[in-house]
């Protein structure tokens, strides 16, 4: 399947008309999109420490080791 030939000006129009479609978040989606992404971040981090203290003390116990 071949492609359109498109001059260079032809696609700078169509750049900017295909950006103009574009709906950009306002700055306070934004602030809450981020705070929710580090709250997030930092429930996983706090789980997976909580699994690994739990998993190492259960190979500590199992195998005798550390105490």
């Amino acid at each position: 399947m071949e492609m359109a030939k498109v001059t260079p000006a032809q696609f700078v129009r169509q750049v900017r008309q295909e950006v103009s479609k574009v709906t950009w978040s306002t700055r306070k989606d934004t602030g809450i999109g981020t705070m929710m992404v580090f709250i997030m971040v930092a429930l996983a981090a706090i789980f997976f420490a909580l699994v690994d203290t739990v998993l190492s003390w259960g190979v500590q116990s199992v195998l005798g080791l550390g105490g």
